[in-house]
């Protein structure tokens, strides 16, 4: 191709003439017949093509299918080892097919890249400030925003954790003092020299309030009152000290009226108190006991989750059940989600998918603090799961303003944030779009009105490869 023609070309019309000389004895020109692959995305990016005849089309892969980006006859147009200028080993970022007869003026990507640095010094600065720039700041601040996301859930769970942790203490405060009364009260009965036969009726009637304990229905508020009112009135007209005191353990131990008349037939007045005391205090430790349980239960299970959703314990690369990483998100936004009704509609016969379980908690905890940051103090934020043939569907839907359609297009975009400054980096949904476009094969999209913004998260449910990692 002779240096004037070279010039012909829109992109080299302002070289001088040692340049297109260059690049006429460097460059070479190639045919494709109509329907022929030019350059397949994913090969290394070895050349760099210029359309001189013919029509071409540009493809990407999603989801497996050949998607079109770009149709064109325009001479002059280029496309392949379009960024062999930065150095690193690069791959070809999308697939280019001849769609007629056509040609092409082709670079090696060597070439290119030696012509580019060497002829435009100041333009090599400015572009590798922006695609190098900002790709590092990308990566930076996004390890901060994810500090800064860890950070906001672990002081949440250090909260969530320290109510039932706090619980247990107090109640083991409590069960110290209760078990020495037991021992001072068992003192009294024994000093009172109860027959044996007596001893062993009250050591039953002690088994039936522990498993009464364990039975004891809920009761509402009025109920409970009505029923403190009765046990008060029953023990005062017995002669007992302090009745009020006795009679709301009694009664969240489902203990009543006709049981402690049982309790009176077995013993002498004088031996009343002392025994009615004692079992009092059987029941006592009995729901502290279970106080103590359910605390603990309560950290178990909070372990857990964090577990689940930090997934530190497990491969990368798993098959995992999205209830399951959905259930610890949540627990870890507990605190921040108070004061908004949180609705899940799971489709519990769905099957579990291999997937990357950390990053996809990663995905759902940067669409439910968005969407929680929209609702604000009061709303409902619903997290919903589904089919849609051969995928799995994740819902997040909030009940917020919605997003303005005029900045729709644009909410993937990196840095791109609704939020003032310093409030927010971006790149939440840059990040989540990345993890489960690029890593997962899936898709996530977005419709919003007033009152009901969905962010759907589409997976593959039996990938037929895995997906990079």
């Amino acid at each position: 191709m002779a240096p004037e023609e070279v010039r012909t070309l829109f992109l080299f019309e302002s070289l001088d003439a040692d340049q297109l000389t260059w690049l006429a004895e460097q460059g070479r020109v190639e045919r494709r017949d109509a329907g022929g692959l030019v350059y397949a995305e994913g090969d290394p990016a070895e050349c760099f093509f210029v359309l001189l005849d013919g029509t071409v089309r540009l493809c990407r892969t999603v989801h497996g299918d050949q998607v079109e980006i770009n149709r064109t006859a325009q001479r002059g147009v280029y496309g392949g080892a379009t960024q062999a200028y930065l150095g690193d080993d690069r791959l070809y970022r999308n697939s280019m097919w001849a769609l007629t007869d056509a040609e092409f003026f082709v670079l090696p990507a060597e070439k290119f890249a030696h012509a580019v640095r060497s002829w435009f010094p100041m333009a090599m600065h400015l572009l590798e400030g922006m695609f190098v720039g900002m790709r590092d700041t990308q990566t930076l601040v996004g390890e901060r925003e994810r500090l800064l996301a860890l950070g906001s859930l672990s002081a949440g769970l250090t909260h969530e954790l320290n109510n039932p942790a706090s619980a247990a203490v107090r109640a083991t405060s409590s069960l110290q003092e209760r078990i020495a009364g037991m021992r001072h009260k068992l003192a009294m009965i024994a000093d009172g020299r109860i027959d044996g036969r007596r001893l062993h009726g009250l050591v039953a009637l002690q088994e039936e309030a522990v498993e009464r304990v364990a039975k004891a229905r809920p009761l509402s508020p009025m109920e409970t009152s009505d029923a403190e009112d009765e046990l008060t009135d029953w023990l005062d007209d017995q002669g007992l000290t302090a009745g009020w005191e006795l009679a709301p353990i009694l009664v969240s131990g489902g203990l009543d009226i006709d049981w402690l008349d049982r309790v009176r037939a077995e013993l002498s007045a004088e031996e009343l108190e002392p025994a009615v005391r004692w079992l009092t205090y059987t029941v006592e430790t009995e729901l502290l006991m279970r106080e103590i349980a359910d605390a603990a239960t309560r950290i178990s299970n909070l372990v857990g989750a964090a577990k689940q959703y930090s997934q530190l314990d497990r491969a990368p690369y798993q098959v995992v059940d999205v209830h399951e990483l959905l259930d610890a998100t949540l627990v870890m936004f507990r605190v921040k989600s108070a004061g908004v009704r949180v609705v899940k509609e799971y489709d519990r016969s769905l099957p579990s998918i291999p997937a990357y379980a950390a990053e996809l908690n990663q995905v759902w905890s940067n669409l439910i603090d968005n969407a929680l940051g929209a609702i604000g103090d009061a709303g409902t934020l619903t997290v919903r799961t589904g089919r849609l043939d051969d995928q799995l569907i994740v819902e997040i839907a909030d009940t917020g303003p919605g997003i303005p359609e005029e900045i729709r297009p644009r909410i993937f975009e990196p840095f791109f944030t609704t939020k003032p400054v310093g409030e927010g980096t971006g790149l939440g949904l840059d990040i989540s779009y990345r993890i489960v476009v690029n890593k997962h094969h899936g898709d996530v999209r977005v419709s919003s009105v007033p009152g009901n913004t969905v962010f759907r998260v589409l997976l593959p449910i039996s990938p037929e490869e895995p997906p990079a990692g």
